[in-house]
């Protein structure tokens, strides 16, 4: 499901060239969905995969109908065969210069430790190992979606804490060690108003949680997935290595 020519509708257009293909994992909902939208927004052609078909087709139908590019990819990220396959089919639309690895398993997962490292982590150095072992344009970038959990804060579930750290730690490793190839940086969100968290600001953890918040408000998706496209775009080419939270200041207060 593609789109035709489309000229970006936001002003902000971040340095991007109109039709310059990005990859979103997990981006049936929430702040993958978000990423996907708003980068249709400035242009990029968007190859949207997530494991709900459903979801990730209504993604990119939604972009198409605005007019842009956009095609829907069902595939688990922790399967290197769908992993394959997904990255084939992507390059319909072109050149996949742009990756953001969102993918992941929820922090309320019922998950043994080794498992849920070996999905959250392993499903990101699969992507992007697979992305990359197939050549990538000059100026690729990526994003990787981390978290404050585990990097600047402890949570509940040890194993989401040991992958997310594990995620920005493998995030420095690509910005030092495969620089020629792609510029790499890693976003931490914090308390985040997405399908995984509703009803959380109305718990009592929730509610304890927001009053530490400089901000006093969870982010949007649209909050993490601004700060995942400026990470991205050209604006942002001298920036390499970077772990950037955004959490309204939350961590801080901690």
């Amino acid at each position: 499901m593609t789109g035709g020519a489309f000229v970006p509708n936001n002003p902000i257009h971040f340095g991007f060239a109109p039709g310059e293909v990005l990859v979103v994992t997990g981006a049936g909902s929430g702040i993958g969905r978000a990423i996907a939208l708003r980068a249709a927004e400035l242009g990029l052609a968007v190859a949207a995969w997530d494991l709900d078909s459903a979801a990730v087709t209504a993604t990119a139908e939604r972009i198409v109908h605005a007019g842009g590019t956009a095609l829907a990819v069902t595939a688990d990220v922790c399967v290197p065969a769908d992993v394959e396959r997904g990255f084939a089919g992507s390059r319909a639309l072109g050149a996949i210069r742009y990756l953001v690895n969102n993918a992941g398993p929820s922090s309320a997962s019922d998950l043994g430790f080794d498992e849920g490292v070996r999905m959250a982590v392993g499903s990101v150095r699969l992507v992007t190992e697979t992305w990359l072992s197939g050549g990538v344009p000059e100026g690729a970038a990526l994003v990787n979606v981390s978290s404050v959990a585990g990097n600047l804060m402890g949570t509940d579930s040890a194993w989401y804490c040991a992958a997310k750290a594990g995620i920005a730690g493998y995030t420095r490793h690509l910005a030092t060690y495969r620089a020629g190839e792609v510029r790499s940086n890693a976003i931490a969100p914090g308390m985040t108003d997405t399908p995984r968290l509703r009803g959380f600001a109305a718990s009592e953890v929730g509610q304890r949680s927001l009053a530490k918040n400089p901000l006093g408000r969870m982010a949007t998706a649209d909050d993490i997935a601004w700060a995942t496209l400026f990470l991205l775009s050209p604006l942002a080419s001298y920036v390499n290595g970077v772990y950037l939270p955004v959490d309204g200041g939350w961590a801080v207060t901690q």
